[in-house]
């Protein structure tokens, strides 16, 4: 039998993705959402429903798997999509882990479990500053591994600081389980030998998130390109991971990255990754979409509740999207479809934890006057007052069954549905914890029918798509150019941070390949 020990191998994580334009995010909303430290992290991991992201499970369970470890469990921490997280509660957690590294005595690798597009109230590359402080703790033998949601903004030193990142390959993100058994399996090989050694190349590209799609379009052609390149290349290439981006990070190191990773071989990744690239370049003009207006929405709404034959639609309120820092609170879809009549319509999710109390303090069948945003106007959350009737109240406990919420357990808070316009017209599903509603069972949990509505309304950028594929193929789905933090239209938005010129908003941006 071998005599060497199995690696110690810690783990860290904290996951946020910044929308500059959002509020703040502080110590209290991450402590609220999920804050696990030591051995909390190995418990959550080993639960059947738990708050922590999939690829940390799947990360430990596939290190179980393939042979004897020991797992050094740091901090592991995140919060919805917000604005930039207070400085100080970074640091502090930054501080927290290194101090339970040094605790817990050297370690043979470091497995991160990050968004990749945080922002600090005073650093525009947290993720960059984590991983590089974690590398100088560790040392230069150590491997660090890092898993990446494809809507990171890669910075260099990042890349530098790690071994191996291994980014999302689905949007809407159902591969979170593979990422991390992925990153399992590559750092066993790292441990036993192999040599990973990365190239990087970012683009003068940030597209919205719209067109960042993997089922078709540019984004999913591109890496479907480069996992076809890699089996080619097989043996020689770790991994291939083509971030997207966040545009609303607003930050220096925004744009379309690709990390290519090789397996001994320097230059095959070097390479592939210019190839890729160029590849992506090329294609740009592809990276933009056309939006249905408020008005075209709802009058295809307002057709499909008049003529049962026709098929249903759902519908993206895109410029509000809470999993991309929307505050799930503008009202300018909803007030139209009311003013116009609309019949048939079920609207998700709208957060109003105060008008979530009054519901359940009226109780189901009580009748009143909802109204939404009571507590202040924003420039896009605007104050709406419809009569209303309360047709069912829950807890918001509940666990999600498909797409990026499957086996997830979700704390929405109080939570009600409220049908406005009288019975058969729009029904809107109110919680008190923001969440977009990628999932069915934000309906359902209300018993409502998801498959008898004419028009679904959801405040989710594209997520849902994975959720309600059962009742809605790509042709039955509208993305409204609804107002919000999160609108596609970049044009609207006062930029600071992005690198400029920087296409689409600049349509004479130049690019020319770098000699990696």
């Amino acid at each position: 039998m071998s005599s060497r020990k199995p690696p110690r191998v810690a783990l860290a994580g904290f996951i946020l993705e910044s929308n500059a334009f959002a509020p703040v995010a502080t110590e209290q909303d991450f402590r609220n959402r999920y804050y696990f430290e030591g051995r909390e992290i190995l418990d959550q991991a080993a639960r059947d429903h738990s708050v922590m992201p999939m690829e940390m499970a799947a990360f430990v369970r596939a290190m179980h798997a393939t042979g004897p470890w020991q797992p050094v469990p740091l901090i592991l921490t995140g919060y919805e999509p917000a604005g930039p997280v207070e400085h100080g509660f970074f640091a502090r957690t930054v501080d927290a882990m290194l101090a339970a590294l040094a605790e817990s005595g050297p370690v043979d690798a470091v497995y991160v479990s990050n968004h990749g597009a945080m922002t600090t109230t005073e650093s525009h590359d947290p993720d960059g500053e984590m991983v590089a402080r974690i590398r100088e703790a560790v040392g230069p033998d150590a491997a660090i591994v890092v898993t990446l949601d494809l809507h990171a903004n890669i910075s260099e030193r990042l890349v530098e600081a790690s071994d191996l990142i291994v980014g999302y390959q689905t949007n809407p993100h159902v591969d979170m389980r593979e990422r991390g058994e992925e990153a399992a399996q590559s750092l066993r090989m790292i441990l036993a030998g192999a040599r990973a050694e990365a190239a990087f190349v970012r683009l003068p590209l940030t597209p919205a998130s719209v067109v960042l799609l993997t089922r078709e379009g540019p984004y999913a052609d591109l890496i479907d390109y480069g996992q076809r390149r890699k089996r080619e290349l097989a043996g020689t290439i770790f991994n291939v991971s083509i971030f997207g981006g966040f545009v609303f990070g607003d930050t220096p190191k925004n744009g379309v990255a690709v990390v290519v990773t090789g397996r001994g071989d320097g230059d095959a990744a070097r390479a592939l990754a210019v190839e890729i690239a160029a590849r992506g370049w090329n294609d740009r003009q592809r990276f933009r979409k056309r939006l249905t207006s408020v008005g075209e929405a709802v009058e295809l709404a307002v057709e499909a509740g008049l003529d049962a034959s026709a098929p249903a639609m759902i519908f993206s309120d895109a410029g509000d999207n809470p999993g991309g820092g929307g505050l799930g609170t503008t009202t300018r879809l909803l007030a139209a479809l009311a003013e116009a009549g609309a019949r048939g319509v079920l609207f998700g999710s709208f957060c109003d934890a105060r008008l979530a109390a009054e519901a359940h303090r009226l109780g189901v069948g009580a009748e009143l006057e909802a109204v939404f945003n009571r507590d202040g106007e924003s420039e896009f959350s605007k104050r709406f007052a419809a009569p209303a009737r309360v047709v069912a109240l829950g807890d918001g406990d509940v666990v999600g069954r498909r797409g990026l919420y499957a086996n997830r357990a979700l704390a929405l808070g109080a939570c009600c549905a409220l049908e406005l316009g009288g019975e058969g017209g729009i029904t809107v599903v109110v919680i008190s914890n923001r969440r977009q509603t990628a999932d069915p069972v934000f309906f359902e949990m209300l018993g409502l029918d998801i498959g008898a509505a004419r028009c679904v309304c959801v405040k989710s950028r594209g997520h849902f798509r994975a959720g309600f594929d059962l009742w809605f193929a790509p042709a039955q789905v509208y993305e409204v150019d609804t107002p919000g933090l999160t609108s596609p239209v970049l044009e609207r938005f006062q930029w600071k941070g992005l690198p400029r010129p920087v296409y689409p908003l600049d349509e004479d941006t130049v690019w020319t390949p770098p000699r990696l």
